[in-house]
């Protein structure tokens, strides 16, 4: 093997092994024969350290294998999503991904069903491992699962001999599951200890070639064959120098970076943090995380150690695994203010920087075409005496229109409503637009109303989870207190429930339409809804008067959110040459991302097209006219900010 070490490594962490589908019980304290739904995220150890370095800033890749189905396509897409290489994720063409179900039952107690029969992933192999794939990486991180296959144990030594080759550092988390040796019963996911010679003995073999080893109590007897944690620390050190790290729950850890007394006290302390056990399931793999990212970066152990019992808090302190691994940011917020609550879940400071750090993706300019009317497009209908199911069709067309000018390039989107536009919604799905807002206002209320019922969360359970809510609120600063505080508790309860299913959530507010419209009315009406807590992923605003009205809404969203997507602006069925002095007038105001734009661009075609004067592809024809000539000012507005 070639010697690589003046090669600058690509990666920071490899993590080799398991990689699931968890499918976690949403009904807490219940029973696993009496879930009735679940929540579905990537699972499995090194899935889990992969994705959890990843968000802490490290670069990291999983090497593993998984199914060739759907399952198996969507491990690999979240771990892209969260920035992890998939360059060592192969496809097994004959086997299933590997799925896990779990409840919580009581605190700390959580059974599970593993489902790896011939799974992908323990069909690892020697001929998966590539030199050069890693020699690119600082370390590599194997699991003690993957030392019960012949196959995976060999696959994962070839991968510490090339490292060692490539003078790369050697991590084990011993990830002892008695389960998935054969040890336990199938029902017996949860059992955490079975004493077996067997594997002591296979996993002792590993730990001369190791420069960190980490497990639990347990994990750390299995590890060395002994019957008790300072005899099993000792028999370790006894065969590697490794730096040990035993990790006791709620207690914190222990770092061992020398020689082990008799006083198990004897190493670097890292203390826990008092936080409520929800699920214990995830917590150590979230530990780990932390850890490397300091071990890696070169941090004193302490240091490494609160940063691993940190997010090691913050996993048993929420429901799922990978999904609820704090961010770099949302760590350093945490270790900064701590948090007043000892459920971090319930912390909405800490929770605004965890949503707004995993969101789906950047969007740094978006512009949209609004197909959401439903009022008008109706009024338009009755005009050309056409029946209502003709605006379904109308809005298909849209879709055509707005995904010719995209043409698959980024940054482009639209607004589609369920009452005339569920054909139209699957039509967009075939397309690669970037963004979709739906409507959930009764269009024209005041006060707000929902259209489809006033239970919103039990609405967006159904929603695609990139679809992003869009409410429209007449909403003016100077409303009378009582309109304002109706108008005031439904933005709540639908802000509390976007945030509870998952979904983005954009607020409309027009105020013009209900009042003088001032240079302060908007971000006056903004700041009254932040101080409520509501912290949009985006606002959608009618342009402004003046570059000083967008300099006080800029000021408003970075006093209350920093993490707040941006601005778009809406139409209200203004010309082409009024929109062009709109774009024009926000050169000065960055936050103002792009626009959704509507009746300006489908409005005469649809007249027209209800009306049976022109054909499907001259609508289509037109509204893509339209819509491009609105982007190329957009654009051309940006170029003026850039210059």
């Amino acid at each position: 093997m070639a010697d690589t070490r003046s090669a600058p490594p690509a990666l920071d962490v490899i993590t080799i092994g398991r990689a699931s589908v968890d499918l976690y019980g949403q009904q807490i304290g219940s029973r696993l024969e009496d879930i009735a739904s679940f929540a579905k995220s990537v699972g499995g150890c090194p899935a889990n350290i992969a994705i959890g370095t990843a968000r802490l800033g490290l670069r990291s890749a999983l090497l593993t294998r998984v199914g060739d189905e759907q399952m198996g396509r969507f491990i690999r897409e979240q771990l892209e999503r969260e920035g992890v290489s998939t360059e060592g994720l192969k496809t097994d063409k004959q086997r299933l991904t590997a799925l896990v179900l779990l409840a919580v039952e009581a605190e700390g107690v959580s059974p599970m069903i593993f489902y790896r029969s011939d799974c992908a992933d323990m069909a690892l192999a020697p001929e998966d491992i590539d030199e050069n794939f890693i020699a690119s990486s600082r370390s590599i991180v194997v699991t003690g699962t993957h030392f019960s296959r012949e196959n995976a144990e060999a696959a994962q030594r070839k991968a510490i001999a090339i490292a060692k080759q490539h003078g790369r550092k050697v991590a084990f988390d011993i990830d002892y599951r008695p389960n998935l040796w054969g040890l336990a019963g199938h029902a017996e996911g949860f059992e955490r200890y079975v004493k077996s010679d067997a594997v002591s003995a296979k996993l002792k073999s590993i730990l001369p070639d190791c420069d960190l080893i980490v497990g639990t109590e347990e994990e750390i007897m299995i590890a060395s064959g002994a019957d008790d944690v300072l005899s099993a620390l000792k028999a370790i050190r006894a065969l590697s120098q490794a730096t040990i790290v035993l990790k006791r729950g709620a207690m914190g850890c222990i770092v061992y970076d020398g020689a082990i007394s008799d006083d198990l006290e004897a190493g670097i302390i890292g203390k826990g943090f008092p936080i409520e056990v929800f699920n214990v399931l995830g917590a150590g793999d979230a530990f780990m995380s932390g850890f490397l990212r300091g071990w890696l970066g070169g941090e004193a152990l302490a240091t490494a150690a609160t940063w691993a019992n940190a997010g090691g808090a913050f996993a048993v302190s929420r429901l799922l695994c990978s999904p609820e691994y704090p961010t770099w940011a949302e760590l350093q917020t945490f270790l900064k203010n701590g948090s007043p609550h000892r459920a971090l879940r319930k912390d909405e400071v800490i929770n605004h920087v965890h949503w707004a750090t995993t969101r789906r993706g950047e969007i740094p300019s978006l512009m949209a075409l609004a197909c959401d009317h439903r009022i008008q497009l109706e009024d338009a209908a009755k005009r050309a005496g056409a029946d209502f199911s003709r605006i379904e069709a109308f809005k298909v067309l849209a879709v055509k229109a707005a995904a010719k000018v995209a043409n698959g390039r980024p940054g482009y989107g639209m607004l589609l409503d369920e009452k005339h536009g569920r054909h139209a919604l699957y039509e967009y799905a075939k397309h690669g637009f970037s963004w979709l807002g739906r409507p959930v206002e009764l269009p024209g209320s005041r006060p707000l109303r929902f259209e489809f019922g006033q239970d919103i969360g039990s609405q967006l359970v159904e929603w695609p989870v990139s679809h992003c809510i869009k409410c429209l609120c007449f909403y003016h600063p100077d409303d009378p207190a009582a309109l304002k505080q109706e108008q005031q508790e439904k933005l709540v309860a639908l802000y509390d429930a976007s945030r509870k299913v998952g979904r983005e959530l954009l607020v409309e507010i027009i105020a013009g339409k209900n009042g003088p419209l001032e240079k302060d009315t908007v971000s006056r009406a903004m700041q009254e809804l932040y101080e409520l807590g509501i912290k949009p992923d985006w606002w959608k605003l009618e342009p402004q008067a003046s570059p000083d009205a967008w300099k006080r809404i800029e000021a408003t969203i970075t006093a209350n959110d920093p993490y707040c997507r941006g601005v778009v602006l809406l139409g209200l069925e203004a010309p082409i040459d009024e929109l062009r002095e709109a774009f024009e007038a926000t050169t000065a105001s960055p936050v103002v991302k792009g626009f959704a734009v509507g009746r300006s661009i489908f409005a005469d075609a649809a007249e027209a097209w209800l009306a049976g004067t022109i054909t499907d592809t001259q609508a289509i024809d037109d509204m893509a006219e339209r819509f491009s000539t609105l982007c190329d000012l957009w654009l051309a507005t940006r170029e003026m900010m850039a210059a």
